[in-house]
């Protein structure tokens, strides 16, 4: 008897400390929530003001704060402290995804990308397959002459814009975005399919994707509805978005069908493609695509678990979702830096000094990648353009997989949407001095030897986030190697090859689009540098 007492008692007290224990860890503040409703706010105001309303909140409540969609909770983290231990010492418990709404599965063929993929096995495959390709430096390499034949046509691009040979004596404004977004998108199909295509087939890939990027998510709302139902009473809006996904379907299958036939004829013997001048002596490039044919996933459809060959579906989502990836974030981030370099004359010349430093006589038109490296302030000016202006302002939601206890005590339940506030943590004025201010001078520091400067920032953010325009952690960017090396490659040639001049107010008023573009696109000047001088 005396034996159940204790038990009992034991079970007791170990009761009363799993409640105070509870009662010590709640989730982070913010502002009422009722029933069903969760925050009223949202019965007077639309999503779209969300950042708005959320630095109000992180006003009153601090940088961690709770927002309830319904009876849904949603965290938003302002905080680097707590995004580092979340996303970098925690990484597993707050890498997986939510399942995207019906709409989007139509896009992402039901999460078979990597940036929509829970975290499992299919996302680690996807990811293992693209990040054994890109930052490897040798594969970075081989895809030089598509970036110099893509650097040739935008300059080429720009001449004809500025100086048209109908008015040779009168200098026209450039619009810097369209001829950016048409040079991203050559390069990117480049990479993916190993050919550079003309212009018609350029412009149907640009329309198919940009179809895609903008519309998609004017057809929210029939999330909203049941599945079965809503495609009944809404049959045409759902034709619509299926247009749109066919509308890529067909451009992109005849490209993946070609490729994989030049791919299976170069196994049999068949098909001799040899390297171009400007392809000797460098590794022979390998087409994203290519490495997609024989990848094998596991296959969620069946109850084993076998592992299978990607669907026609899916390997046009993933050669979607890498041209999105090469050209979207790529364009706007090169529009930002190109802006302020406009707007602030005095670092474009500083930038150009730099410049003309490192090529010293060489004369030539081109800077080289090797020439890169020594250009510390040309990074700078990179890494402050993606710091001021990030083209994502939120990291996708983040589903947290078990209850967890942030720093600074806050409870996570399991499932719980955890989002990280990009721009705000860029823009902290307790971590960054005149933040809204462009100063690239801010990442330079004096070096070790007194021999020059170097810069003072870990942007994988594994050892403290002060800014994450690439994302951390788990989820972390696969491509942000290849990410800043086209923004240096393209600012550094784009200054090297012009001396840019505002035509007229250049305004950094900003709106959404696929990304965070400027809501008045660049229009500037250009005038060809005499670079012999």
């Amino acid at each position: 008897m005396e034996a159940w007492v204790t038990a009992l008692a034991a079970l007791s007290v170990f009761a009363v400390f799993k409640f105070l224990f509870r009662k010590q860890h709640k989730l982070p503040p913010g502002p009422l929530a009722l029933p069903l409703i969760g925050n009223p706010i949202w019965l007077f105001k639309p999503l779209s003001e969300l950042e708005t309303i959320l630095r109000h909140l992180h006003s009153k409540y601090g940088p961690v704060v709770t927002i309830h969609f319904g009876n849904t909770p949603s965290i938003f983290i302002a905080s680097h402290s707590v995004s580092h231990h979340a996303l970098v010492q925690n990484g597993a418990v707050f890498a997986d995804r939510f399942p995207v709404m019906e709409t989007a599965k139509i896009i992402t063929s039901n999460q078979h990308n990597i940036s929509t993929a829970f975290y499992g096995p299919t996302w680690r495959i996807l990811r293992r397959n693209l990040t054994s390709e890109l930052p490897h430096p040798s594969r970075l390499k081989a895809h030089s002459p598509s970036r110099k034949w893509v650097l040739d046509l935008l300059i080429q691009r720009l001449l004809q814009q500025s100086h048209p040979t109908s008015l040779p004596h009168a200098p026209l404004p450039v619009t810097l975005i369209d001829q950016l977004r048409y040079a991203m998108f050559c390069l990117a199909a480049a990479m993916c399919f190993g050919e550079r295509f003309d212009t018609k087939l350029i412009e149907e890939i640009q329309e198919s994707q940009r179809g895609v990027l903008l519309n998609v998510n004017k057809f929210n709302d029939l999330n909203f509805w049941p599945p079965k139902l809503g495609k009944i009473l809404f049959r045409k809006r759902w034709d619509e978005l299926h247009q749109l996904r066919k509308r890529q379907d067909d451009v992109l299958l005849p490209l993946i069908n070609a490729r994989k036939k030049i791919v299976e004829e170069e196994r049999d013997g068949k098909y001799f493609n040899p390297p171009k001048d400007e392809d000797a002596g460098n590794v022979k490039p390998i087409p994203y695509v290519d490495t997609l044919f024989d990848l094998e996933i596991v296959d969620d459809k069946n109850d084993e678990k076998r592992k299978r060959k990607l669907e026609e579906d899916e390997l046009i989502t993933l050669c979607s979702e890498f041209i999105d990836a090469v050209t979207d974030t790529t364009t706007v981030s090169l529009q930002w830096i190109m802006a302020n370099l406009v707007k602030y004359p005095d670092i474009q010349e500083k930038l150009f000094s730099e410049i003309k430093g490192v090529m010293g006589d060489k004369q030539k038109k081109e800077i080289e990648e090797e020439d890169l490296a020594r250009m510390t302030y040309l990074k700078a000016v990179v890494l402050e353009g993606l710091r001021r202006h990030p083209p994502g302002h939120l990291l996708l939601p983040h589903k947290v997989t078990e209850d967890s206890v942030l720093e600074g005590g806050y409870m996570v339940p399991k499932g719980t949407s955890v989002n990280f506030m990009v721009a705000d943590m860029g823009w902290d004025p307790k971590v960054w001095a005149d933040p809204m201010a462009f100063k690239p001078e801010r990442f330079l520091m004096d070096s070790s030897d007194g021999g020059g400067v170097e810069l003072e920032i870990d942007i994988t953010g594994s050892r403290e986030i002060k800014m994450m325009p690439f994302g951390a952690g788990r989820r972390f960017c696969p491509g942000f190697a290849l990410g800043l090396l086209h923004l240096e490659y393209y600012v550094g040639n784009l200054v090297w090859n012009f001396k840019w001049t505002a035509a007229g107010d250049v305004d950094l008023l900003e709106k959404q689009e696929s990304a965070i573009t400027m809501k008045h696109p660049l229009l500037s000047h250009v005038s060809p540098r005499d670079i012999s001088n």
